[in-house]
Parts: C-alpha cells; sequence; structure tokens
C-alpha cells in the first residue's frame, strides 16, 4: 500500500493566522494528505507567516530557513506572503509564496508539488475541521481585514478591508465546534465591533430566523449556545455599550462572558491623534465606569505602546495617570517598534531607546500594582474555572476573566482528578498580579 503523501506545517503569528492555519490543514486532511511532526520526515513544509513587525518578520523568515534546511520543499503563506520579494530574495528556491487567506493559492502549490493520491472525500475530516488549539476551546474568526488606517499598522495593507462574514455561517461553524465538545469560543477578528459595517448590516437566514451581519446581534445568538462566548478586539465604538448587559447576564449564567478585551493603545489625546486613534479618553473612563455599574464583573483587557514618536514625558506621564483611574485588569505593553510601510515611521519626534525601556518598565510596574488590587478582592470568592492542563496535585484553568495564551492562569487543587476542558467551582484563597490559586470545592 502506497503511503500517504506527508506534509509539516509551521504556524506563526496571531489568533486570525491561527484560523488560516487550520483552514488550510482542514483541506489538507479532506484531500488524504498526512500531517508530520517534524520538516525532516515530510514530503513538503508550508510556513504560514507573520509580517506585523519587523521582529516577526525575522520569526518568519528565520522559519523558512530553518523548513529550507531541513526539507528543501517548502511553500510559504500568511502576511509576509503579501510581500513576496522579501522572501525569496533571501530563498529563491521556496515552491510559492501566497498571501493571507490565499488558501486555494496553498492548494495549487501543494498540488503542484505533491499531488493528492486521491479524490477528496469531505468525511476524512470532522465536521468542525481539523483545529490546532485543544478540544474544549476554539477561535471563531468572524472577518478579514480592516478599515482602520492606525499610522503604526499595515494590516489593512496585509489584509485589505474589512469582510465580513455572514452571520449564519459564523453560527453555522459555532454549531459545530459546541457539538463536537469545544466550551469555550474565542470570538477574533482585526476588528470585532465594525463587524457588518462592510455590508450595511445585511441579514442571513439561520434556522426559523434571519440574523442582521451585526456585533450585538451575533453576539446573543452566540450566547444561546450555552459555551462560554469570549469577544476579543474590541473597537471602542459607541455601539460596544450594547453588549454590556448581555455580559452581565453571563456573569451568572456563562453565554457571552463579562470580558471585553480593547486595544486603547494610549490615552494621550496628542499621541492618539498621531496614531490616527479615537482621542476622549475621558469619555471612555466614564464608559468603563457605566460598563462595570451595569456588569460589576466586567473585565478589561487592553494593550498600549510606549516610545510611540512624539510621545512627551507629559503624554507617558497622562498615560500613567489615566491607568490609575481606569484600573484595568490585564494589560499588555509595547514598545514602539517601526514597521516598514507604516505611516508612522515617517512622524518626527523618536523616542530613543533607552526612554523606551524606562518607560515601559515603569507602565509595567504601575500596572503589575493596579492587577495586584483588582486580583486581590478575588481571594475568598468562588470562581468557574475551565481545566486546561492537568498537575500532580489538581490542574490549571482559567476563569471567566482570562484567555487563554494572554491572560492569568487559576492554580488548582483536587481531591479527585480532574479532566481537561471541565469546568470547576473553586474557591480562591490567595492571589499574585496575575494568577489565583484556590481549591475545587464542586463541579
Amino acid at each position: 500500500m502506497t503511503a500517504a503523501p506527508r506534509i509539516s506545517f509551521v504556524s506563526l503569528g496571531c489568533p486570525k493566522a491561527l484560523v488560516d492555519s487550520e483552514r488550510i490543514i482542514t483541506r489538507l486532511r479532506a484531500e488524504g494528505y498526512e500531517l508530520a511532526r517534524g520538516h525532516a520526515g515530510s514530503d513538503v513544509t508550508i510556513v504560514n507567516t507573520c509580517g506585523f513587525l519587523d521582529s516577526a518578520q525575522a520569526e518568519s523568515l528565520a522559519a523558512i530557513g530553518e523548513a529550507m534546511k531541513e526539507n528543501g520543499k517548502v511553500i510559504v503563506t500568511g502576511c509576509m506572503g503579501a510581500e513576496p520579494e522579501k522572501i525569496t530574495s533571501q530563498f529563491p528556491k521556496v515552491l510559492a509564496v501566497t498571501g493571507p487567506q490565499q488558501y486555494e493559492s496553498v492548494m495549487d502549490a501543494v498540488h503542484r508539488a505533491l499531488p493528492p493520491m486521491h479524490e477528496p472525500f469531505v468525511d476524512l475530516v470532522p465536521p468542525q475541521g481539523l483545529k490546532l488549539t485543544p478540544r474544549h476551546y476554539a477561535y471563531l474568526k468572524i472577518s478579514e481585514g480592516c478599515n482602520n488606517r492606525c499610522s503604526f499598522c499595515i494590516i489593512p495593507k496585509l489584509r485589505g478591508d474589512l469582510v465580513s462574514r455572514p452571520a449564519a455561517d459564523v453560527l453555522r461553524e459555532a454549531e459545530k465546534l459546541v457539538a463536537a465538545g469545544v466550551k469555550e469560543l474565542l470570538v477574533i477578528s482585526q476588528d470585532t465591533s465594525a463587524y457588518g459595517v462592510d455590508v450595511k448590516y445585511a441579514a442571513s437566514q439561520w434556522k426559523d430566523r434571519e440574523v442582521q451581519t451585526k456585533f450585538i446581534s451575533l453576539a446573543r445568538e452566540l450566547g444561546e449556545f450555552g459555551v462560554w462566548v469570549r469577544l476579543h478586539y474590541v473597537y471602542p465604538y459607541p455601539h460596544v455599550d450594547d453588549v454590556i448587559p448581555l455580559m452581565a447576564e453571563g456573569q451568572k449564567t456563562g453565554g457571552v462572558l463579562p470580558y471585553l478585551d480593547i486595544p486603547f493603545q494610549h490615552a494621550s489625546p496628542d499621541v492618539l491623534k498621531r496614531m490616527k486613534r479615537p482621542g476622549a479618553q475621558q469619555k471612555t473612563l466614564d464608559r468603563i465606569k457605566q460598563w462595570r455599574e451595569i456588569c460589576p464583573s466586567l473585565t478589561l483587557r487592553s494593550t498600549f505602546i510606549v516610545g510611540f514618536p512624539g510621545e512627551t514625558d507629559a503624554d507617558f506621564e497622562f498615560l500613567l495617570d489615566w491607568l490609575d483611574e481606569a484600573e484595568l485588569d490585564r494589560v499588555g505593553c509595547f514598545k514602539f517598534e517601526p514597521v516598514e510601510g507604516a505611516p508612522a515611521n515617517d512622524l518626527d519626534g523618536a523616542v530613543p531607546q533607552e526612554v523606551k525601556e524606562d518607560r515601559w518598565n515603569r507602565f509595567m510596574q504601575k500596572q503589575q500594582k493596579i492587577s495586584a488590587r483588582r486580583q486581590k478582592k478575588k481571594v475568598g470568592t468562588r470562581q468557574q474555572v475551565l481545566i486546561d492542563e492537568l498537575t500532580p496535585t489538581g490542574g490549571k484553568g482559567r476563569s471567566k476573566a482570562d484567555a487563554p495564551e494572554i491572560d492569568g492562569t487559576v492554580h488548582v487543587v483536587s481531591r479527585r482528578p480532574l479532566r481537561v476542558g471541565e469546568f470547576a467551582n473553586v474557591k480562591i484563597e490567595r492571589a499574585d498580579e496575575y494568577d489565583l490559586f484556590g481549591t475545587v470545592i464542586g463541579f
């Protein structure tokens, strides 16, 4: 019997790129290709690249180089593929280079290099497709591209303008994932709250009703599946206020979790203007206060950039003061890094590297104190925890306030063995800046 053709796969970058990888490997398996664990044991290697930052491009080029060295037959796709000359100038012998979301081009390149053994049969893969995440959670991508033109970002150049999926398509995918055992849906896109703007919120038929291609409509429908629904990459448009009452319900029953991932990026009006981001941060503070009045357990995650061109000492101090007022729960911070093709590169007022380092350290120290205060309030409470990993004394999991990979962990002690993907009720006994520690008291 002839062995099936084998393909190794490298997936780099953000969760949106991970979903692209899942779609490609689902197609590969449907056509009878096997997935190899290492490059040396495969017939062809596919590298899904990230091109957002120079450091990400360097990582992608290193991965391509490793694949070329170990295998020699390499197909490159992803964001960096939007600028193929950056790849082919270093690796002229790659088999093909395709851009992001170009699944058909990837499959065409695979067919040329390694023809399938037979015609595809859809039943070779499960209905929900193949996933690169653990079985109990999955990323649900609702759109591609972005209509914003932030000065530090080249995503619209790499992935194009916003293209929203019909709500019914998203809901069908979610239904299959839940049927396959997924307990948490992580809703992602470049700009989740802009969902449907490009199609003027057109409705599509879902079961016995029509559902608009709209942020609040989709959130409401996803909440009906009875699993955790976590909203990521939410741009702070006014209509985001509409989802907070849904989260107030979700803090008790599950569904749409009381969790918002909003990339504020900065607080100084002058810096935000240079970034081409919304600049009314006092209004944002007022909205945060209103959100927490409606949904007291709301967790707010955000990311910020320090050292942006033109950022003064006064701008940075303004940001620190804003953090004190906002009291965000989960925060990431990046030192500004020029990205080839981004308008921000042409701005004056470059911040020296040592100043960036100092501001980053001061920012993180400030936020750690805020996080520790907010975490301490959870000591003595009972939290529903989704178990991600087993340990000798119990397991590690996440509360409704914790997204996988980027947020904290709940370290759990349990008398009976736990199972990955199950929910446990945990009494919180201790906390640090990021993690919680507790004992299982029920299921």
